[in-house]
């Protein structure tokens, strides 16, 4: 057996660890070591995230958390539980219960206050088998600032005080037909907001033109041409539709090169399993995105393959997409494919060198934080020597979700293995 290589040392760099809940901590106690192994240039902080830290804490990203991101270039992180707010409440330590605190999701809340607004997700073949889903290479870019998730509010009786929080959208809501049934008791009634803008379209379809520019660089043989697709519901969401058609429409007079085109969310869907090879890179609003992510991750074997970035212009958070997964946490079995997987993106967000395909950020997008051109950097280098590892066991040494009996640890011994 040939000698393991030792990856060359790229620049220093800090690296928030954020295990978070259900399988999270197991599998970053299982990958930790490799990890270091394959970019030791990073330097591993350990940060608390998560359902644990909101029972004992009352807040699931406390401060010194906050001080850890702002400190570091990326973060790498696991898995979060969220859960609703009943749960929530009745979840917390004793001596915080009834005192006025709300859960909010972790992974909104750094989203939003660390403006990560580009969620990357790569849709590639990896190791699928069948034709259907070694046709699907694409990229979906979600939004993540705004949307949807942005604002979720239980409204007030509606008798309550003019001055009261959001009674104001009383005006808009309150002759809904089930609304008017249903003004008699507190709770009744919530309202989500979904906040469209400009500019918040404006660079997410910035990032997306330059992705696709980047893959098409990649990959000249690439079937699609350069195609950024817009999956929205503009025959319903007719206001929100018309800002974002012209923020796109702006920004597709900037890119000549790519074609813009503007789809109904379902019919996407519908072809992304029917025909995914159409696709080059697909862009929504933020729970649009999250749904049509999904599917993507099930056309190329699963959660349990599927990472993602966070990505803002001055900072960037890595995760699968998977969940926390409670029903196996303790186990031993739960898969750290995709944790890895994005490790590698962001080694390739970090290093910055080259087109992505998709599998981290493309080259030149100085507004998703690359830098660098011409030859890979080492972090480039070792992200793509990681990848490769990885599908292999994959392929070898699958874990029960994928079909196969190994465990988390046997796993990373065989991607250790690998490379």
């Amino acid at each position: 057996m040939e000698p393991q290589q030792t990856p060359p040392a790229g620049p220093h760099r800090r690296i928030a660890l954020l295990p978070g809940d259900g399988i999270g901590p197991e599998i970053v106690d299982a990958s930790r070591a490799l990890i270091a192994e394959c970019f030791p240039s990073w330097e591993l902080l350990d940060a608390d995230i998560g359902w644990s830290q909101w029972c004992t804490r009352g807040n699931p990203v406390p401060q010194e958390t906050w001080d850890i991101l702002d400190s570091c270039d990326a973060g790498l992180m696991a898995a979060i539980t969220s859960k609703p707010a009943r749960e929530a409440e009745a979840e917390l330590a004793k001596h915080l219960r009834g005192t006025g605190l709300t859960y909010r999701s972790p992974i909104l809340q750094v989203r939003q206050r660390m403006d990560l607004y580009a969620n990357v997700r790569p849709v590639t073949p990896g190791q699928a088998s069948d034709t259907a889903r070694n046709a699907a290479d694409f990229t979906i870019i979600r939004e993540n600032t705004e949307g949807l998730y942005s604002h979720d509010y239980l409204l007030p009786p509606h008798d309550a005080p003019t001055g009261s929080p959001h009674h104001g959208l009383w005006a808009e809501v309150g002759g809904d037909s089930t609304v008017v049934r249903a003004v008699d008791k507190q709770g009744d009634v919530a309202v989500s907001l979904r906040v469209t803008t400009t500019f918040g379209w404006q660079r997410l379809a910035r990032a997306a033109a330059r992705m696709a520019i980047a893959r098409h660089a990649a990959n000249p043989e690439r079937a699609t041409t350069m195609m950024v697709t817009v999956a929205d519901k503009p025959n319903v969401l007719r206001e929100s539709a018309r800002v974002i058609r012209g923020a796109v429409e702006a920004v597709a007079e900037e890119f000549p090169q790519v074609t813009f085109e503007f789809a109904n969310a379902d019919v996407v869907a519908m072809h992304m399993v029917t025909d995914p090879g159409r696709f080059d890179v697909i862009i929504a609003e933020n729970l649009i995105g999250d749904i049509l992510s999904d599917i993507g991750a099930g056309l190329i074997g699963g959660l349990g393959l599927a990472a993602s970035g966070n990505i803002g212009d001055e900072f960037a958070l890595f995760e699968p997409v998977h969940g926390s997964a409670p029903d196996i946490a303790g186990r031993g079995i739960a898969n750290p494919a995709a944790f890895l997987l994005s490790a590698a993106m962001c080694a390739e967000h970090l290093g910055g060198s080259g087109a992505t395909d998709g599998q981290g950020i493309s080259d030149g997008q100085r507004e998703l934080g690359s830098g660098g051109r011409g030859e890979p950097s080492a972090e480039m280098t070792a992200a793509a020597r990681l990848r490769a590892a990885v599908y292999t066991a994959v392929s070898s040494t699958p874990t029960p979700d994928l079909g196969g009996s190994a465990t988390t640890a046997e796993f990373v011994a065989e991607v250790r293995k690998a490379l």
